[in-house]
């Protein structure tokens, strides 16, 4: 995973209002490293580890054409957390490689970036220590419950479940360097982003130094 000194985790739970976010830091110049991205593309079958997926989990997660049905994935994992475990060992090596190598290039295109990685998991991992500030998405609990089932289509015992696979939100606020609260108006999200930019490339700066 990349070095603490030269990158910044985005995380928070699911439906939280990560991905406004990273939009949002975005479009003020930050290189996003969408990490969840990388997952979905990991399930695909052209993926080194699609046959080990497929191996663990059975055909039955599959569609007709083949490919990996992610609504067939997720109750068998969500409903079961030695079965998250067992994909989460499948992918995150993975995604570390390649979070690590978009990261470098990144760096080595301009030395000062603001690389951010954006990553639902980054706590659950094991792996919040190897950035050099967290930043974490929050809204409150019952906005993340409905926005989930919008967003996803699923029940309300259902989305319940896919957040308690998660550390409660609480506890990533908790670890964070930076909260962004994600529970107003979108335009209240952004100015927060706005606002904590600026000292994200200063510690960007500091993290690079020019010669």
């Amino acid at each position: 995973m990349p070095d603490s000194g030269k990158y910044f985790g985005l995380t928070g739970g699911i439906a939280s209002g990560k991905s406004t976010v990273a939009a949002a830091f975005s479009e003020l110049g930050a290189r996003i490293i969408d990490a969840d991205k990388i997952g979905h593309e990991l399930l695909h079958s052209t993926s080194p580890a699609f046959p080990e997926i497929v191996s663990a989990f059975g055909p039955g997660i599959l569609d007709p054409s083949g490919e990996i049905d992610r609504r067939r994935l997720g109750p068998l994992v969500f409903a079961n957390p030695a079965r998250l475990r067992q994909l989460s060992a499948i992918l995150h090596p993975r995604i570390i490689d390649r979070v690590e190598q978009s990261a470098l290039e990144y760096c080595a295109q301009d030395p000062a970036a603001v690389v951010i990685v954006d990553a639902a998991l980054v706590y659950e991992a094991g792996i919040g220590g190897r950035f050099r500030k967290m930043i974490v998405a929050w809204c409150r609990p019952e906005q993340q419950i409905e926005r989930l089932i919008a967003k996803a289509g699923i029940t309300r015992e259902e989305a319940e479940k896919r957040i308690a696979s998660q550390i409660p939100a609480e506890e990533k606020r908790r670890r964070a360097d930076f909260v962004i609260d994600c529970s107003g108006s979108i335009e209240e999200t952004q100015r927060q982003v706005e606002a904590l930019y600026p000292r994200l490339r200063k510690l960007a700066e500091t993290a690079w130094p020019r010669h």
